[in-house]
């Protein structure tokens, strides 16, 4: 398998640009990033109904990966519960090495085979779960045999890489091979690679989360009054779903602790 992300950059001489050249560079490779996402939307939507279909019945999604394919993975998952008011198990992120590789690179975590089917099973995880294994490389260890341990246990899964014809990709049931090009500084997959990832994840949980009912028109309705910003965003959506005033609406909003609960007591 080629890795185009493993290619040389179309760029030389980094070490000798100055900053305005090297921010131009950077910006004018990441514009080609949604392009690549784009020609992808189909296998991203067939994945997002099959991990669909596993919500909607009471299941969890956990992502795999490891460096910043895992990193990415975990604030996925850590946004979820806030946005959309989910119980924080509902969607789960785990990196190789465990949570001190979140902040601090742990040596050779991403070659054991074995461990991600170890981690997953602290989950007690099941055929009513799916799975994404995520690797910019798409010949992650770690990935590849915690993916090799689902379809073994019957545990449905899917992949996110940024080569074609990726061996994570063969693996899975749902595969999103995703093909970037040359990194800007040959190798770096936290960059274009990172920045595909993220777009990718950002599309499935917002997607499976709006298709679960917890946006309304394009509002997030369930989303957790964690600070005064997000109290004063949701009074205002209250006002504008009901007659209540400011002050009535947040005071309500606070009451009943969601927009949509909120809501719902004016409108009974």
């Amino acid at each position: 398998m080629t890795k185009t992300t493993e290619s040389d950059s179309l760029f030389d001489g980094l070490h000798q640009m100055s900053t305005n050249d090297l921010v131009k560079s950077m910006n004018t490779l990441d514009q080609t990033v949604p392009e690549s996402v784009g020609q992808q939307l189909l296998p991203i939507s067939t994945l997002i109904d099959a991990v669909y279909d596993k919500m909607r019945h009471g299941g969890r999604l956990f992502y795999i990966g490891s460096g910043t394919s895992g990193r990415l993975g975990v604030v996925d998952a850590s946004e979820c519960p806030p946005t959309f008011g989910v119980d924080h198990g509902r969607v789960v992120g785990i990196i190789a090495g465990g949570d001190p590789a979140i902040r601090v690179a742990v040596e050779n975590a991403e070659d054991d085979t074995k461990q991600a089917w170890l981690d997953l099973k602290a989950y007690d995880v099941s055929d009513k779960d799916f799975v994404i294994g995520i690797s910019a490389s798409g010949t992650t260890p770690y990935v590849i045999g915690g993916l090799q341990a689902c379809k073994t246990h019957d545990v449905s899964c899917g992949s996110i890489a940024c080569n074609a014809d990726s061996k994570v990709g063969q693996i899975a049931d749902f595969a999103i091979d995703c093909p970037v090009g040359p990194e800007f500084v040959t190798g770096s997959t936290r960059m274009k690679s990172g920045t595909a990832q993220k777009l990718i994840l950002n599309m499935i949980t917002t997607s499976v989360m709006i298709k679960l009912g917890h946006v309304q028109g394009n509002k997030m309705v369930d989303m957790q009054l964690s600070n005064d910003k997000l109290i004063d965003r949701g009074a205002r959506m209250v006002m504008a779903r009901t007659s209540l005033n400011y002050q009535d609406a947040k005071a309500t909003l606070l009451k009943y602790g969601s927009v949509r609960k909120a809501v719902d007591s004016v409108q009974e």
